[in-house]
């Protein structure tokens, strides 16, 4: 039985773009998940990541989605939900690999609500919260998508510098916005309300 893991990264960043992938294996390579030592990429030391990451997309087949801040914040103007671009993105990696059980690690609070999202798929559809944490199939996508995030963020850090993690609680990213604000590289996504409360409080410094 084939079986696809979707999982996602870099969902409430400032900074970057939102990557989700999918992973296929068949139901009996899952000890195999097991024994590599997959689990929630949380989990994991940058490091590990990095080793599991190498053996994974060895040894099995995978892709990824990314979203750009440019395409987050284009869908965002015309009311897209960030929930309903993520199922749209895990919809085309269930096309792609046609697996006969899809694990998804659930966003938004309603699984039914995010499986209605889906839509009508050939699969049988396993949406959980916290699936990355029971399903090593979507550990093993959970590793994929953040090294892919993690990755790019490094790249962009060459060019403009550290700027933290990309979060709105990190004090470096923060800082690096208000730096920036008269003009915001492009890996910004000038939807989040994180811009607009330091462009309110910059505007309320000078009165």
């Amino acid at each position: 039985m084939k079986l696809l893991g979707i999982d996602e990264a870099g969902r409430g960043p400032v900074l970057g773009s939102l990557v989700i992938a999918g992973i296929v294996c068949m139901e009996d390579e899952i000890p195999e998940l097991i024994k590599l030592g997959v689990r929630d990429s949380k989990t994991l030391s940058p490091a590990r990541r990095e080793e599991l990451f190498a053996e994974l997309t060895s040894c099995f087949s995978y892709s990824t989605v990314e979203l750009t801040p440019q395409e987050i914040d284009s869908r965002h103007r015309r009311r897209e939900s960030l929930n309903q671009m993520e199922a749209r993105a895990m919809l085309s990696l269930i096309h792609r690999f046609s697996p006969e059980v899809a694990y998804i690690d659930c966003v938004g609070r309603s699984t039914q609500k995010f499986i209605h999202m889906l839509g009508n798929v050939s699969c049988k559809l396993v949406v959980e919260h916290r699936a990355d944490r029971r399903y090593p199939i979507v550990s093993a996508a959970s590793i994929i998508a953040k090294v892919v995030r993690d990755r790019s963020l490094e790249e962009l850090k060459q060019e403009y510098g550290d700027f933290g993690s990309g979060y709105p609680g990190d004090p470096r990213t923060v800082a690096f916005l208000k730096e920036n604000l008269s003009s915001l590289p492009p890996f910004v996504r000038t939807t989040w309300r994180t811009l607009s409360r330091i462009k309110n409080r910059s505007l309320e410094s000078f009165k």
